[in-house]
């Protein structure tokens, strides 16, 4: 019964929010339905009544605030719903016609989750004629829509995402690179640093990223990089940019970002150029420097990778190309076992003592 009673009260919502109910009462009702955006329950019933979904889609389209933003707002909350992606991506034409808003970044950053339907978002965005340049674009802004990081992260994760990203006479890359420092929002800071981890799948394009065209390292290592002094051959090695930072330099807050910080390193590691590059610019001493610092079991295993990969041998002839070499599925599951007890490793020993774990050093080149 109450299910029912749910089911109905959300129905008359529905019925407030079209057109027909007038202006005040839309208004009224996106607010209410905003609210009822909130939890969890909520976001499911609101998903589940197309009609309220649609009338919430015209008022978003609208000009008349505070309703409009309301409404925006709230198709943001509901599309991380798996049940409102089907209504949503039928009113593909309208969302795309109202980026790069916030709002609309943000909900189409929640569709683009899930690959079949960010694979549409592209299409869409192609047929409009302007493919990611709206996107883009907006990162020129005084302050870009947080949201708007999160979509391109998200439509990264396909590969005609990532080469519209790294389309070279567009310099399109080029734009994300400066928010890996960017402090007004962690929000897009993750989505922008998510992205540039994604473009670093493309090993064809390491050497253009690595290059002075883009310069794509220290862009990756500055978040990573701390008030550590060095000596002054040390400090000779780096990259400008990281040389001689002052005492107040903080790291990265956020562990995750810095664990996809790491990680695109790595992946510019694949092959024996990258490897070369990423090793001549001093990267193990900023490694270094972080592993001494961080406390993240996550974040630590990854720096640690990274390290071993700097300081090993180079592989064998045939396995030049780290991301071409085919690993055995039995061999995989053990290396996922080991990363899964490794991680439990340091859980336990993060209970049981803060200290630090020495880092291996560079043999001498």
């Amino acid at each position: 019964m109450a299910a029912a009673a749910e089911e109905a009260a959300v129905a008359e919502l529905a019925a407030l929010l079209a057109p027909a109910a007038g202006e005040a009462a839309r208004a009224g009702a996106a607010e209410a339905a905003l609210a009822l955006s909130g939890s969890p329950a909520g976001r499911r019933l609101l998903a589940g009544q197309p009609a309220a979904l649609s009338a919430l889609l015209e008022l978003a389209a609208g000009p008349g605030p505070p309703a409009a933003r309301h409404a925006r707002a709230c198709l943001v909350n509901v599309s991380a719903e798996p049940a409102a992606r089907g209504p949503l991506l039928a009113a593909l034409p309208a969302l795309l016609g109202l980026l790069p808003e916030g709002a609309a970044c943000g909900v189409l950053a929640n569709l683009c989750r899930e690959r079949g339907a960010a694979r549409r978002v592209l299409r869409g965005l192609r047929e409009r004629g302007s493919g990611l340049a709206p996107l883009l674009q907006a990162l020129g802004e005084p302050r870009p829509p947080p949201q708007l990081g999160a979509l391109l992260c998200n439509l990264s994760q396909l590969p005609e995402g990532r080469r519209g990203l790294l389309d070279r006479s567009r310099c399109s890359v080029q734009r994300l690179l400066p928010f890996t420092q960017y402090r007004d929002s962690a929000v897009h800071r993750r989505g922008i640093v998510g992205a540039l981890r994604n473009c670093c799948f493309e090993y064809e394009d390491h050497e253009w990223l690595l290059s002075e065209e883009v310069d794509i390292l220290p862009f990756l290592l500055l978040p990573l990089a701390g008030p550590e002094e060095f000596p002054e051959d040390e400090m000779e090695r780096l990259p400008v940019d990281l040389q001689y930072l002052p005492p107040d330099k903080q790291r990265e807050e956020e562990p995750d970002i810095r664990k996809m910080l790491l990680e695109a390193v790595m992946l510019l590691t694949a092959t024996k150029a990258g490897r070369h590059v990423v090793r001549e610019k001093g990267t193990y001493l900023v490694l270094r420097e972080l592993h001494g610092w961080e406390r993240e079991p996550e974040v630590l295993a990854a720096c640690e990778k990274l390290i071993q990969v700097l300081i090993g041998d180079e592989p064998g002839p045939g396995m030049e190309n780290l991301l071409e070499v085919t690993v055995p599925e039995e061999v995989e599951q053990q290396l996922q076992r080991w990363d899964r007890e490794e991680e439990e490793r340091w859980r336990r020993e993060q209970r049981e003592a803060r200290g630090s774990t020495p880092c291996p050093e560079e043999p001498s080149r």
